[in-house]
């Protein structure tokens, strides 16, 4: 892949991880159009979003793993075709069970479209300064994604009715098929006969689409219902049966190397808890807005646009930049402290809050945090994954991401309605009540940002100093997951010379020394 191709077939790459998230995002806004069309009862309305969920998150991680083996490019356009034929079925859907079943097949194409991107950005962009900036770019789509389909979802719903938000997906596809087809240069991948743990995969999906399934049951019938209870069991046996085969498969689908690459484990944990607050931000926020301060869907999509639109200014202009000069940890723990500033000012939002005065403040701050920790922890999820384990490790980061965002959107939702209730018995009329309940819930995702701002702290030491040797000719780069020259170290998948002066620690080619972010 020539330097003029990657960035064109790095759009690539965003549209389709963009294509994917919008439509999360402009389906929730578009449910109450769905129900009163097609006669979806109570609680079955969830299912649109739920089928998609279980799908989705149970299928990254075998996924991840079919990219390393069958060549990330085919995985993709197969993903990216079922998501655009799943739509199709979704836009002519005449009834609540074809909608369910359409809607998870959007699953799987969004799982396996979502699932190798990341690694295949890591092959196009193997030089650590244009790769931090080339994940900033990805991470932007994503963290703005899910904001502007918010508005998106509320236009097209009002204007056009809800099958217009899935017949939009149709040229998109189509585009997005076509234009990788030309600028994504296929890769073989190491091939089927490298191993697939098949009931380690039966293992893992069935463990995580269970564990989706606890979650978003939850939020329908509660934490200690049979039915939550009960898939919550059937997860965690699943996935301890996963671990156990993981040790003893001669292939294993998620081998042990992986999970000691550097930083890997805290990046995850810490994508983690952040996510589980940020999903928390997005929806209970709009909910905010529209059930207190009393805004249409089309309004909320527009109150949002500040956050969107600092986090495009920060992740594509800033971000990179940043990652490169001091390390992607130093980001991550910079961006984290932002964040809690920002839920705390959300919990302390008054009944009668004004936009200007109290709500903009807490989306400029949700902005740059979102712009500098997206990229940040992604980068350090993707850093230390050997070239052939990419797939699995990308495929790992999303899976932390979504299972951390529904089991986050459970929680504090649960939360937010369980302090509602306690209000309203209090004697708070019902605009009041919601109101405590969201600042309540918003106190609780403060907490859980916090706590990944600790484990961020925590990993986020100076390695030890090896013994020098000399310093690599400028301009030479280690690509991420490839061993480095003996006397340096890579972390956030930049390079350290372990040279003892400061002036040798700081002369890479792009001087990208890591100095008190590195693992």
């Amino acid at each position: 892949m020539t330097g003029t191709n990657r960035w064109p077939a790095l759009l690539v790459l965003c549209a389709g991880s963009l294509i994917i998230i919008l439509d999360g995002s402009i389906v929730a806004v578009a449910l109450p159009a769905v129900q009163a069309d097609l006669g979806f009862h109570g609680a079955g309305l969830a299912w649109v979003v739920n089928a998609y969920l279980v799908a989705f998150g149970g299928l990254l991680l075998l996924a991840g793993r079919l990219g390393d083996l069958l060549g990330r490019r085919q995985v993709f356009l197969a993903g990216v075709a079922l998501f655009t034929l799943a739509s199709l079925l979704c836009a002519v859907a005449a009834s609540p069970a074809i909608l369910v079943a359409a809607r998870f097949a959007q699953g799987v194409g969004g799982a396996l479209t979502t699932a190798v991107s990341l690694g295949m950005i890591v092959r196009l962009f193997p030089e650590p300064a244009e790769r931090a900036r080339a994940i900033a770019v990805f991470s932007f789509t994503g963290a703005a994604g899910s904001s502007i389909g918010l508005l998106v979802g509320g236009v097209l719903t009002d204007l056009a009715g809800w099958r217009s938000i899935f017949l939009i997906n149709l040229p998109i596809g189509a585009l997005i098929l076509a234009a990788a087809g030309r600028l994504i240069a296929p890769d073989p991948g190491v091939g089927l006969r490298a191993g697939l743990d098949l009931l380690g995969a039966v293992l893992a999906t069935a463990g995580l689409m269970a564990a989706v399934l606890a979650i978003v049951g939850a939020g329908e019938h509660g934490w200690t219902s049979a039915r939550t209870l009960t898939a919550a069991g059937l997860a965690i046996a699943l996935l301890a049966g996963f671990a156990a085969r993981q040790r003893i498969a001669p292939t294993p689908l998620l081998p042990p190397r992986v999970l000691r690459a550097p930083g890997l484990v805290a990046a995850n944990a810490a994508q983690f808890l952040m996510v589980a607050a940020y999903f928390g931000f997005q929806f209970l926020l709009a909910l905010h807005l529209q059930l207190v301060l009393g805004l249409d869907p089309a309004a909320t999509g527009f109150a949002f646009l500040p956050t969107p639109l600092v986090i495009a200014a920060v992740s594509l202009g800033l971000a990179g930049r940043l990652v490169a000069r001091y390390g992607a940890r130093a980001v991550l723990v910079g961006g984290l402290a932002l964040a809690v500033a920002g839920f705390l000012l959300l919990a302390r939002l008054p009944v009668d809050a004004g936009y200007a005065r109290d709500l903009l403040p807490a989306m400029l701050v949700f902005g740059v945090a979102g712009g500098l920790t997206l990229p940040a922890v992604t980068n350090l999820a993707m850093a230390g994954a050997a070239p052939d384990d990419a797939g699995l490790a990308s495929g790992l980061a999303n899976t932390t991401q979504q299972v951390g965002g529904a089991l986050g959107l459970a929680t504090l939702a649960t939360l937010a309605a369980s302090r509602t209730d306690a209000a309203r018995a209090a004697g708070a009329d019902q605009v009041a009540a919601l109101a405590a309940g969201y600042r309540y819930a918003f106190a609780v995702a403060a907490a859980l940002v916090a706590a990944a701002l600790l484990v961020a702290l925590r990993t986020a030491r100076r390695p030890r100093r090896q013994e020098a040797l000399p310093t690599p000719p400028a301009g030479r780069a280690t690509a991420a997951g490839s061993a480095p020259p003996i006397g340096q170290q890579t972390a956030g998948g930049q390079l350290r010379p372990s040279a003892p002066s400061t002036r040798a620690r700081r002369s890479t080619a792009a001087g990208y020394a890591c100095d008190g972010g590195c693992a």
